[in-house]
């Protein structure tokens, strides 16, 4: 697959204030998304740990064509953003890996199911992956479904989604509103504590 010659870097806004997604015109992880929460996760995830580099950087998310960076509170995005866009256009460049060989992409939770629960779970995973999961990613985010069990749902956050002040509204009003109007076995959706 021909990459493009110019590396772009464009950056977009997310619903928490500490993050910014930075979109690059190159893929970076395909099929597949690295949660990295603090240095020590960024162990084998070369660009991450990279940014872990810069003292404002307080988390790293890459999914697809985009890095999403969360920064610590007190830094102005102002400052931020060029730096950033700089280092991701220079690393690109360099055709540096984003993970290391030894980078094992987790396995999505299996959750136990039978009969009719299995056919629940089908529908509530059919209708994140069709309406929730493109808008959780364009925010700079992630969204992974985790179980069923009981009428609850439980989800886990990644990227810009960990630790937004909207991600509550997001979960319960949007997310929670859709699936009890879609699946009526739904009574409730929560996120799982990371």
């Amino acid at each position: 697959m021909n990459q493009p010659a110019v590396i772009e870097i464009y950056t977009e806004i997310t619903p928490n204030p500490e993050s910014i997604k930075f979109v690059t015109n190159r893929l970076l992880a395909k099929d597949a998304s690295i949660d990295c929460k603090d240095a020590q996760a960024a162990a084998e995830v070369p660009l991450a740990k990279e940014l872990f580099g810069f003292q404002y950087v307080k988390g790293v998310f890459i999914a697809n064509n985009f890095v999403t960076v969360s920064k610590h509170p007190g830094y102005d995005w102002n400052d931020v953003i060029p730096q950033v866009k700089a280092f991701l256009r220079n690393y690109i460049a360099e055709g540096k890996p984003v993970v290391s060989e030894n980078y094992v992409f987790a396995a999505p939770p299996q959750s136990a199911s039978n009969g009719r629960e299995g056919e629940v779970e089908s529908r509530i995973r059919e209708l994140l992956d069709t309406y929730v999961k493109p808008a959780v990613e364009n925010d700079g985010g992630a969204i992974q479904f985790k179980s069923f069990h009981e009428g609850v749902v439980t989800l886990m956050l990644h990227g810009s989604c960990s630790g937004c002040p909207s991600s509550i509204v997001t979960l319960k009003a949007g997310i929670e509103g859709l699936l009890k109007r879609m699946v009526p076995e739904v009574r409730e959706v929560v996120a799982e504590a990371m």
